[in-house]
């Protein structure tokens, strides 16, 4: 066999395969030499003429150390030789080649003894730039020392997805040595992290070479057992010289503080947006249950899971002393219960409406005798008697899952006057200190908006009842004429008080009509609204004309100090079939006559009362049989979209079947013209001639 055939045989390889692209050696361009034992070359490689310069041609048969050494070092070079064909071992080092061109060029040597099966002797010299060496060298010292060195964990993974190297940081962020890494998946090493997702990620990135930067992944680790931790992983795809792919590096930082920074900020964000929210949605009206509700749906589920208003009855009623109760059993209405999604405990909550006792071994009752924020974190079995109604209501939270609880006071201007309760179930996280802070914040704003309701609706009561009082409740029959009326109050609170109708019963047979709008509302509008009716009536009843009537009744008015009024007097002769009118700045009456269309009358408008020294005209009008006069206030045709005069032709359109009853016609007017949100109440009275004869008892 030639010295050819004996290098060239050699095993199979184990794992056979087509050529991949150069590699590591390629980069290092490793020459291989071979020579016999006289020292002429035997075999030279592709690699051995770049590095040097000679083909093979020309090295093939000639003297290694004539060929290739300078003379001043052939001694050295030929006593090297001799010692390793001597079989004293192996040599290794740096030394300068005559290249072909006549440079010197520093090479970096590994000679070693061949032996073949005839025992014939060569020397195999393997040799790679010295510059390029060094430069790698350099380069992978580098590397290690960062990888080894930095705060940073470091990882290298196979394609197979199995840790091949670890640095220290990693160790320490594992709490696991490098060893137990080694050779193992991530789902094994971490198995209380989110290791699909970490893997799925690395998968990606073998598959497409674009790194995947700042992954957050969250999980517990044996450095760290009791406490979930953050960190950002990156994965970068390693690939060998010839683009193959051959594994991935991973990154890891531990980013818990930042993370837990960045998520308090997050929810201090949210709790100031959630507060600038309630201070535009909560108190939109002065209706308690709709303020109650808005305290409800700021909470769910922002806040909570599940929550619930609930307001003393006492306060409700007016028999509530100011500061916080003391009695030992409290009695609440529910106002409002709002749930995020369904669930049991919503069923273990007192109906919206409902009365309930509880004395001081629920947690409501102690927030309320306590006036502060009662916290329970973690509820368990135990607790749940002190938060539900009975024992069924506490199975329903059971089954719901209820596991922390808050309740407040909702406290108004130092009064308790009732309590929000929160409760979380699905939310995973207990209440804590800043969830007891934002929902004092919005207990307080919320507390001031819920009792303004309550005493705008105390007011609204008060008014109304004051005049409903003054109002005629079954004008006395009048002759010649059928008559219907209406008072509708305003739907918000403060606006009740000053609209009022009358019909006043005048010497031979005559009848006064009148319908007034004090301005202003509430209570005072109210009690300026009776003062004037009643002058108004006591005026009429000695039988003045209209104009001399509303004289002396502006002079009334002008006595009450800042009183305004507008108001329409009819004075009708059923005998002359004909009346007599004025007006004090109110908006005409309607005429209706049988076959003829409806008709704004004319009249002098004259000034409102209370402006003084203006004078009022009255005008005469006859009537027929059948003949309607509608007299109302502004509240039934004003409106804040629409002009005045539209709205008075809706409201002569409406009145263009004359044998509607007047009941009829009333709600009709009502129901066409009124909105529910109206903020003016309004007094409508409708007068129909008849003749005498059709009177009862005539």
């Amino acid at each position: 066999m030639s010295t050819a055939d004996a290098f060239r045989a050699g095993p199979e390889p184990a794992s056979p395969g087509p050529a991949t692209g150069p590699g590591l050696l390629d980069v290092l361009g490793v020459a291989a030499v071979v020579l016999d034992e006289h020292g002429r070359i035997s075999l030279w490689s592709p690699q051995a003429e770049e590095l040097f310069g000679y083909s093979a041609r020309e090295a093939l048969g000639q003297y290694a150390a004539q060929l290739l050494v300078d003379e001043q070092h052939l001694d050295i070079v030929l006593s090297l030789f001799k010692q390793v064909m001597s079989g004293a071992g192996p040599w290794a080092g740096v030394f300068p080649v005559l290249r072909k061109d006549g440079s010197i060029r520093l090479t970096e040597f590994r000679n070693m003894r061949l032996e073949d099966q005839q025992g014939r002797l060569y020397a195999l010299g393997i040799a790679s730039d010295q510059a390029t060496l060094r430069r790698l060298e350099r380069d992978l010292a580098l590397s290690m020392r960062l990888v080894t060195q930095s705060p940073i964990g470091l990882a290298v993974l196979d394609t197979d997805l199995r840790y091949v190297l670890v640095n220290p940081a990693l160790e320490r962020l594992n709490g696991l040595p490098a060893a137990q890494h080694l050779g193992r998946p991530v789902h094994e090493v971490l198995p209380h992290v989110d290791a699909t997702a970490i893997e799925a990620s690395m998968r990606e990135v073998l598959a497409t070479g674009l790194p995947r930067l700042n992954q957050m992944v969250t999980g517990r680790t044996p450095a760290d057992p009791d406490q979930d931790h953050v960190w950002a992983g990156s994965f970068y795809r390693l690939d060998d010289p010839g683009g193959r792919p051959i594994g991935i590096a991973v990154s890891i930082v531990d980013v818990t503080e930042q993370h837990r920074t960045s998520t308090a900020v997050r929810l201090a964000r949210q709790r100031l947006a959630l507060i600038a929210d309630a201070s535009v949605r909560i108190g939109t009206t002065l209706d308690l249950w709709v303020t109650a509700r808005e305290l409800g749906d700021i909470a769910v589920p922002q806040l909570a899971d599940l929550a619930t208003v609930d307001v003393l009855d006492a306060v409700l009623t007016g028999d509530h002393p100011p500061g916080a109760p003391t009695d030992k059993t409290l009695q609440f209405r529910a106002l409002a219960v709002k749930a995020a999604h369904p669930t049991p405990a919503t069923l273990a909550a007192d109906p919206v409406g409902s009365i309930a006792r509880y004395d001081a071994t629920r947690l409501v009752t102690q927030c309320v005798q306590a006036a502060r924020p009662i916290v329970l974190a973690h509820v368990g079995q135990d607790e749940l008697p002190s938060i539900a109604r009975d024992a069924e209501a506490a199975a329903l939270l059971a089954e719901a899952g209820i596991h922390s609880y808050l309740a407040v006071p909702l406290i108004a201007r130092g009064e308790v006057i009732g309590a929000l309760g929160l409760q979380r179930i699905t939310n995973p996280l207990p209440f804590d200190h800043d969830d007891v802070l934002l929902a004092g914040e919005l207990a307080a704003r919320a507390a001031v908006c819920i009792d303004n309701a309550r005493w705008y609706q105390k007011q609204r009561h008060a008014a109304l009842t004051l005049q409903r009082h003054l109002l005629p409740h079954h004008p006395t029959p009048t002759p010649g004429l059928e008559i219907a009326y209406r008072y509708q109050p305003a739907a918000a609170a403060g606006e009740v008080g000053g609209d009022w109708f009358d019909v006043i019963a005048l010497p031979e047979d005559k009848t006064a009509l009148v319908v007034g709008d004090v301005m202003g509302s509430g209570i005072n509008a109210a009690a300026t609204m009776g003062q004037l009716r009643t002058a108004a009536r006591t005026l009429a009843e000695l039988d003045l004309d209209p104009a001399a009537v509303l004289t002396r009744l502006d002079h009334t008015t002008t006595g009450l100090g800042h009183a305004m009024a507008t108001c329409v007097i009819v004075v009708y002769d059923p005998h002359r079939n004909r009346c007599r009118m004025a007006t004090a700045g109110h908006l005409p009456p309607v005429r209706t006559s049988p076959g003829r269309p409806p008709e704004l009358l004319d009249l002098p408008t004259g000034a409102p009362l209370g402006v003084g020294g203006v004078p009022f005209e009255a005008i005469a009008l006859d009537l027929g049989v059948g003949d309607q006069l509608v007299l109302y206030t502004d509240g039934l045709v004003e409106t804040r979209d629409e002009d005045i005069d539209t709205r008075l032709l809706a409201l002569t359109d409406l009145l263009r079947d004359p044998g509607r009853s007047l009941e009829g016609t009333c709600d009709r007017l009502l129901a066409e013209l009124r909105q529910p949100d109206d903020r003016d109440d309004v007094a409508l009275l409708v007068a129909r001639t008849r003749p005498l004869s059709a009177d009862p008892g005539r």
